[in-house]
């Protein structure tokens, strides 16, 4: 099944002189740069009813019409699955991701991911690249994530991200006792001996910042809440690790798992059971990428993030000490 999309603009005499794509990236602001350019290039996009070059330069007055048929991505299967909607229009979609969910279809995961369950539940998806998917979580972190419906919206949530005004506030329970709040500002690219894993890379890394503050403090461990500037590949897990506060459970980059002294042990048996990245994101907010209104939603941790949590605070009260050493 396809989507056929018509439009037609004047153009205005005040933009005469300019290229055709830098008018017609006026004209249809609605999608991004680099699709005009390629509808340009496909003949999608005439001047007057011809096939015009992208740097040829325009007068004003004349009639650019756009006439695309976009193809549904036949490579992906739409599969039915349960999915935790927090909140659904015509333009976006929000969900809670629950951990073992791979967002996106890959080798060794081909069906099963949240694509080809917003594939079913969204099938207007299919004509939008990653089924409107603009930002990923690990398939072992929880939590909020927003989901484009629309060409438009994706080409809005898209900018959203890119401007950094779209809000995402994480939670997390780390290994060790942190003092206060603070930033991470390092750039984060890939492992230069590890291709499976990110790691803080002065020279070949791209820009990364992490904010963090203190939630609460245990014996051994700390509750932080976190907020993301940029939106690298496991920045949160990269830039704990590097601060030498790892999150609890992290299979990458958390090392192997020590048992704090004097630990109790229901929480001993806690801390084993415990086997994926003990990260949340807790919070989503943004401007709707047609009406404009700022939007919020929060979800409640995950059962297990709270029976961990319970598990450390029970720790604390009743063992009576604070003795953080590891053995």
């Amino acid at each position: 099944m396809a989507e056929r999309i018509v439009k037609e603009a004047q153009v205005p005499f005040d933009l005469g002189g300019n290229r055709f794509d830098q008018i017609s990236t006026e004209l249809f602001g609605d999608y991004s740069r680099s699709r005009i350019q390629s509808w340009i290039k496909e003949g999608a996009l005439k001047v007057d009813g011809k096939v015009t070059k992208p740097k040829e330069k325009l007068f004003g007055g004349e009639i650019v019409t756009l006439d695309i048929v976009i193809e549904a991505q036949e490579d992906h299967e739409a599969q039915e699955m349960a999915l935790d909607i927090v909140y659904e229009d015509d333009d976006i979609l929000i969900v809670n991701k629950p951990a073992g969910l791979v967002v996106h279809p890959a080798v060794g995961n081909r069906d099963g991911t949240l694509m080809n369950a917003i594939l079913h539940h969204a099938p207007e998806t299919a004509h939008i690249p990653r089924a409107g998917i603009v930002h990923r979580l690990d398939k072992e972190t929880t939590g909020l994530m927003v989901v484009a419906k629309t060409l438009i919206a994706q080409t809005d949530l898209v900018s959203q991200l890119q401007e950094r005004s779209m809000g995402r506030e994480y939670e997390a329970i780390s290994i060790g006792i942190m003092t206060g709040g603070g930033m991470v500002d390092e750039p984060i690219g890939r492992h230069p001996h590890n291709r499976q894993k990110q790691a803080v890379e002065p020279v070949r890394g791209k820009n990364a910042v992490t904010h963090y503050r203190l939630v609460e403090r245990f014996k051994n461990h700390t509750h932080i809440r976190l907020k993301l500037e940029t939106g690298r590949t496991h920045q949160i897990r990269v830039h704990m690790a590097f601060i030498q506060y790892p999150l609890v459970g992290d299979p990458q980059y958390g090392g192997r798992l020590k048992m704090p002294k004097a630990c109790s042990p229901e929480l001993q048996e806690e801390l084993r059971k415990f086997r994926r990245q003990a990260l949340h994101a807790k919070r989503l907010e943004l401007a709707h990428p047609v009406t404009g209104e700022w939007m919020e939603w929060e979800v409640d941790l995950p059962d297990d993030m709270k029976t961990l949590l319970a598990a450390l605070k029970r720790d604390v009260v009743e063992s009576g000490s604070d003795d953080s050493e590891y053995f």
